[in-house]
């Protein structure tokens, strides 16, 4: 199993509403996108310095997964919004 985590930091600016957008757009891809096996997104509750806005977690079978899955049109569609509505984002996959 392949885990994949990405966390963002979104702009200030409508920051909450953006937020909410990119989570309902997220929790809809595991019914689209057949190699996706799990996705869990968290909006971060503590605020401190050392957080980023929100957190994904999805997992995949395997690397085959996950690189069907990154061209996806459906992936892409939020793609194109993450990227209008953050400042930075960082990622990590591993196996499990």
């Amino acid at each position: 199993m392949l885990v994949h985590i990405v966390m963002f930091q979104f702009k200030e600016e409508n920051k909450e509403a953006n937020m909410a957008r990119v989570k309902t757009m997220l929790e809809a891809l595991p019914a689209k996108i057949a190699t996706l096996k799990s996705m869990e997104v968290g909006i971060d509750v503590s605020r401190s310095e050392r957080s980023f806005d929100m957190v994904l977690v999805s997992t995949f079978d395997d690397q085959a997964g996950l690189d069907a899955y990154a061209p996806h049109p459906a992936h892409q569609e939020v793609v194109g919004v993450i990227k209008e509505v953050t400042l930075l984002s960082k990622v990590v996959d591993y196996e499990k």
